[in-house]
């Protein structure tokens, strides 16, 4: 009988750490995540004080920063490019045709009926 309570006492010893360190860990975790979320909210911060400065002083902007405005500056047009190249791609795709369903008489553009669940043959 001594054999088991001694391997209970050291089970429960061995628990006992396992317990502590999950419990470290979660603090730790907890402290990183809160880290991080201040670590954005100084990033949004900068963001905001950098745009501000760019669009206060448009026409007076220091040598010191005036590639990075232009960067921004061509970043911008560039994702205007985009999106108008994105925009034409969307209006040039062919709306799906839709079909009635073969069962319950569903009309849909999608391969399975909404309704029952039939496949949506041509």
């Amino acid at each position: 009988m001594a054999f088991f309570s001694e391997l209970t006492q050291k089970a429960k010893g061995v628990a006992a750490v396992a317990a502590d360190k999950a419990k470290d860990a979660a603090e730790l975790t907890k402290l990183s995540v809160a880290i991080s979320g201040e670590q954005r909210e100084i990033d949004k911060n900068y963001r905001a004080i950098g745009e501000w400065f760019v669009n206060e002083f448009e026409g007076e902007i220091p040598d010191g920063v005036k590639d990075l405005v232009q960067a921004v500056a061509d970043s911008k047009a560039k994702i205007a490019e985009l999106e108008a190249a994105k925009a034409a791609t969307k209006t040039e795709k062919e709306p799906a045709g839709e079909k009635t369903c073969p069962i319950c008489g569903a009309v849909s553009d999608s391969r399975f009926c909404p309704q029952c669940g039939a496949p949506m043959d041509a």
